[in-house]
């Protein structure tokens, strides 16, 4: 994954190298949720030093498999509500490290600058994933968004890969005419595959993090997730040489992006109004 590798630059940049001074053992569950426990008892049973998860699922998978080695987390949408630290200024245990989080209002922006871009649409997909605990909150954020808009919102469910082939079929049959993609880690795993249905059904699609766009995504509003993965490397080095999670406040970001594809944008047949584009921290033309 492109942001494993990010987290892995920031490290070099840091000094820590693989091969010299740092070894990297990396576990995946691509999107099934129920090998999460048994991946995070095997970095254990291995007597890591420290244990970075990415997503809020590995993240509570990993917590629950120690509650000694610290742990670094990333990706993680609502560290206080799911459990995982006591709060963000001083999180308390064996777990710090960062959050995308912004608030479920955040995703209602989102809504509202894909309706922008999409003025005649009435009918708004969104894909979500119920094992996700930070969805539930998210979800009505978007639903309250959609009620002041005047618009439909159709949630489309989805807990595994195998979900999302049937999950375009449905909002074909249910004429969403855009889509809102939640940010979850099971779909920044299958980010291509996303994309590439989104293309083929011909759906103005709003992603959360901006490297989707640039990736060929319509829209993105939010994070620059390869960024907060380099700078979330600097939680490990701090760790590593002696600090205590429970000293180090998990961050949250503070600096949002509006990225807007127009090489997209004229696949599909779209004007992007130009009070949009002037708005937009990057656009991409070609």
């Amino acid at each position: 994954m492109p942001y494993v590798e990010a987290l892995r630059q920031g490290l070099r940049d840091l000094g820590w190298i693989e091969g010299q001074n740092i070894a990297i053992e990396v576990r995946y569950a691509r999107g099934k949720l129920d090998q999460l426990p048994e991946l995070a008892a095997e970095l254990v049973r291995l007597k890591v030093d420290l244990i970075f998860a990415s997503t809020t699922p590995a993240a509570l998978a990993v917590k629950h498999a120690t509650a000694t080695i610290p742990i670094v987390i990333g990706f993680v949408g609502n560290p206080v509500g799911s459990g995982l630290v006591a709060s963000l200024a001083r999180p308390g245990g064996n777990v710090t490290g960062w959050t995308h989080a912004t608030g479920p209002e955040f995703l209602g922006k989102r809504l509202e600058l894909l309706k922008e871009a999409v003025p005649e649409a009435i009918r708004f997909g969104a894909l979500w994933n119920p094992a996700n605990p930070a969805h539930g909150p998210d979800l009505k954020g978007l639903e309250d968004a959609a009620r002041v808009l005047k618009v439909q919102l159709q949630p489309v469910p989805v807990q595994d890969p195998n979900e999302l082939e049937n999950a375009f079929s449905v909002l074909a049959r249910k004429r969403a005419q855009a889509l809102t993609v939640i940010m979850d880690g099971m779909f920044l795993a299958q980010r291509d595959r996303i994309l590439a249905l989104a293309a083929r059904s011909r759906l103005p699609a709003m992603y959360g993090s901006s490297d989707l766009a640039e990736a060929g995504g319509l829209m993105a509003y939010g994070v620059n997730l390869p960024e907060l993965y380099r700078r979330g490397a600097s939680y490990i080095d701090r760790i590593l040489k002696g600090a205590k999670p429970d000293d180090l406040p998990v961050e949250r970001p503070t600096r949002f992006y509006l990225v807007i594809n127009l090489k997209t944008a004229k696949t599909l047949g779209l004007t992007i109004p130009q009070s949009l584009l002037l708005r937009a921290d990057q656009v991409i033309d070609r």
